[in-house]
């Protein structure tokens, strides 16, 4: 029997591409439904203010999907915790919410929070979130002072930056640097009584050495790397892929 997954697929790519044309497909939905019953544990969607990718539509139909489908599925929705991105939250009502320190403009999620600042309003959100009966999880970077900040505003998990690790794929001395501290900030959660998620530019490739090191990750978020492995094998067979290297399969 295969182990309960961690992946959760990100299907901001697929939006942007159906984005391109006034046409329902690729359909986000559809294949958000392959995903889930190739085994995926659920998918992430990070709606941004522009509707660039995924559109408030797309959460909702999202969230009526693994409502009536995939009710043992999880629907997490990444954003700024701005107020419109809470009334979302609060509408949508996913099973986890990551707050992440993004600017509207940003590309991509790429830095963790910076808990040196005024983060009082992260509480707030935080709060508003457990009201809801939502699971909160933050956006860190690889430091092992971070999940220690995190508990104490109230987050439940905290999700690993691994885009510096991912960009490493040509250069392994300087991936195996920073695989270590992402082990190391792995471990400072768990001390800390967290949930740890990871993702940024994750692939098949160099997701066994990270398992490796931090085998209690709980969740693994990923996008880019899955949808460009889809296209070439297919979404279901790119869960299939995913799971072997997490090492559940």
């Amino acid at each position: 029997m295969s182990a309960v997954s961690r992946l959760s697929v990100n299907v901001n790519a697929i939006a942007m591409l159906r984005n391109r044309r006034d046409l329902p497909w690729p359909s986000v939905t559809g294949l958000a439904a392959i995903a889930m019953e190739a085994g995926a544990k659920g998918i992430t969607v990070h709606p941004r203010p522009d509707e660039r990718h995924i559109r408030k539509g797309d959460v909702f139909d999202l969230a009526e999907l693994i409502e009536d489908r995939f009710p043992n599925k999880e629907l997490c929705l990444e954003g700024y915790p701005s107020e419109d991105f809470m009334r979302l939250v609060e509408e949508a009502r996913p099973e986890q919410v990551l707050f992440v320190p993004d600017d509207p403009e940003q590309t991509t999620s790429d830095h963790g929070w910076d808990f040196s600042g005024d983060i009082g309003f992260l509480e707030t959100a935080i709060a508003a979130s457990k009201e809801w009966a939502i699971s909160v999880s933050l956006f860190c970077d690889p430091d092992p002072a971070a999940p220690e900040h995190a508990a104490r505003v109230g987050a439940e998990r905290i999700e690993i930056y691994t885009g510096p690790y991912g960009a490493c794929y040509d250069d392994k001395t300087t991936a195996e640097k920073e695989l270590e501290r992402i082990a190391l900030t792995a471990s400072a959660a768990r001390e800390c009584g967290l949930g740890v998620n990871a993702g940024h530019d994750l692939t098949v490739d160099n997701i066994p050495a990270l398992i490796a090191k931090a085998p209690f990750i709980r969740e693994m978020s990923i996008g880019h790397g899955f949808t460009a492995d889809a296209l070439i094998y297919g979404f279901a067979e790119s869960v299939n892929r995913f799971r072997k290297a997490m090492g559940e399969i």
